[in-house]
């Protein structure tokens, strides 16, 4: 039962570019990069309202300069939730810390950030009564992330920035909770105000480091699985696994079936046209796309596209592109042709 007269604040840092996503965010900013049928920065804030002991009343997306249309997209995510939605900007690329503190004005009461490329698959309920927990899961190879060393009491000793010898495998995922937005807001305003960088950018990890020597207590939350969007490949892999976690929810709309097969799990858009094709498993197929005479597999299509004469498999096709011929690892941007 979530606490009645309570309430969270969700704030989301997804300014960044994108860089390893091209073409596609190119066009289209990388958290809005529809999977299995939903904007990946939805899928994010829906799992993470499921988990949170208290109900969220505010969602603050922390955005660069996306458009009118995007921030109302995300504005509508947030109300879908019963929650109120706010947009903040980063216009300079200056660090985590900095993402936050963009939104300052949510920074009160209990607060969860979560950076929009982690999604993940859990089933475990937030203790809000925590001073703090940081979600962390084991990696095979721990050099590209922020990870933190427990004590014997299961206790955060130390949070690492990307350590080149092995200190610990439990790797910062990107979602964090603050019972107090106030004294996360001041840690983070002294790290501003005094030019404290990594690198030339301020870093969340320099503030929880502080927060810690002053006695806060941080405790490690798992997932059962960490998805990342970081490149074409990790994103086909992610839509994968979000098909096959909700198969009995991913509900296909209206859409025109002539003479195709659809192996589950998919997801097909409103208004798509499958014509004497087979589609599927793993395949997310946007409104309005067409795919004929085709064979498509694990796969990411936008909205708009057509796929014709083809075989597709572990490939990202854009919006009102156009597709045939043969491939198993093809990125195509938006309004391309490749025949």
């Amino acid at each position: 039962m979530k606490g009645w007269g309570l309430s969270m604040k969700i704030i989301i840092p997804m300014a960044g570019m994108g860089k390893r996503m091209r073409p596609h965010t190119l066009t289209t900013p990388k958290p809005l990069i529809p999977i299995a049928g939903k904007p990946m920065v939805q899928h994010i804030v829906e799992d993470i309202t499921k988990v949170c002991d208290e109900q969220v009343d505010e969602i603050a997306f922390v955005v660069g300069r996306f458009g009118k249309e995007a921030e109302n997209n995300l504005i509508a995510v947030a109300e879908s939730l019963g929650a109120k939605g706010s947009i903040y900007y980063q216009d300079e690329p200056l660090g985590t810390a900095h993402a936050i503190m963009c939104a300052k004005e949510c920074l009160t009461g209990k607060i969860v950030v979560a950076f929009a490329d982690t999604l993940f698959v859990a089933n475990f309920k937030m203790d809000s009564s925590q001073e703090g927990i940081i979600w962390v899961q084991k990696v095979e190879e721990p050099k590209p992330f922020g990870v933190v060393k427990l004590d014997a009491n299961n206790m955060i000793t130390e949070f690492v920035e990307k350590p080149q010898e092995f200190v610990s495998d439990l790797a910062i995922i990107g979602i964090y909770y603050f019972k107090d937005g106030e004294y996360l807001k001041s840690e983070l305003q002294y790290l501003l105000d005094n030019k404290i960088t990594e690198k030339g950018e301020y870093q969340l990890t320099n503030a929880l480091e502080n927060m810690k020597a002053k006695g806060t207590r941080f405790t490690p939350g798992k997932v059962t699985e960490w998805l990342d969007c970081g490149n074409k490949d990790a994103t086909v892999y992610t839509n994968q696994r979000i098909l096959e976690v909700n198969k009995n929810k991913v509900r296909n709309a209206n859409f025109v079936n002539n003479n195709s097969t659809i192996i589950e799990p998919c997801f097909i858009g409103e208004n798509v046209q499958l014509i004497d094709s087979t589609v599927g498993p793993y395949a997310s197929i946007g409104g309005n796309s067409v795919v004929k005479n085709s064979i498509v597999k694990n796969c990411i299509i936008q909205t708009n596209s057509k796929i014709l004469n083809a075989e597709l498999s572990n490939s990202m096709i854009g919006n009102y592109a156009e597709f045939t011929g043969k491939s198993s690892d093809v990125s195509m941007s938006d309004f391309s042709t490749i025949r």
